[in-house]
């Protein structure tokens, strides 16, 4: 089985590193991973897209996935892009900060879930880690991975200059997980536990 999910946004959000750290985490519990980026040489602003996927067996996914399971937008620019990849009944987080709510034109087969990542981010003091907000938020709808897998591959992704932010981003997915509860595991993304591990 495998789950693959898109994440798009701009540059500035932190959808990079949340990426390589969903990635990062399916390792650490076992799953095999297959990650890989697209952005804008501009540090922000700029269009930022990543594709994971997070598999039960080695993955079979070719380099550019067709078709997803799930994806996190974080920015409107970027959810056309999204939405000609989604398969039906795919679940969409978004970022209600700036997409309010789905327009009309969204996709109506699919599962749309709101997560104000910007503004969570804003209230921590910390706009880059809106990403990290959203993941949190996805990881606790999905249970695709731990929020303990999350946490240790931090300290691995950052740079060592980086280090001091490693507490701020791990509130940053615990508020996100936080702002979800009441519908947390309602969009479940496995139904067995991860069997030997691989990459």
């Amino acid at each position: 089985m495998e789950r693959e999910i898109l994440l798009s946004g701009i540059g500035g959000q932190g959808v990079q590193l949340a990426a390589k750290m969903l990635a990062h985490a399916g390792m650490v519990e076992g799953r095999h991973v297959m990650q890989f980026s697209m952005f804008m040489g501009t540090m922000r602003g700029g269009s930022s897209d990543c594709t994971v996927v997070v598999a039960d067996a080695p993955v079979e996914a070719p380099p550019v996935v067709p078709h997803a399971w799930a994806a996190i937008a974080m920015h409107p620019s970027e959810l056309g892009a999204i939405e000609r990849k989604l398969r039906p009944g795919s679940l969409v987080l978004y970022n209600r900060t700036l997409l309010t709510e789905p327009a009309a034109s969204c996709r109506p087969d699919c599962r749309w879930e709101p997560i104000d990542a910007g503004r969570i981010a804003s209230e921590l003091e910390y706009g880059q880690g809106q990403s990290l907000v959203a993941l949190g938020a996805f990881c606790a709808l999905t249970g695709i991975v731990s929020p303990d897998a999350l946490k240790q591959g931090l300290e691995q992704l950052l740079p060592p200059y980086r280090h001091q932010t490693i507490p701020i981003n791990v509130d940053c997915l615990a508020a996100g997980a936080r702002a979800v509860a009441d519908r947390a595991g309602s969009v479940a993304a496995w139904s067995a536990a991860p069997s030997t591990g691989g990459h």
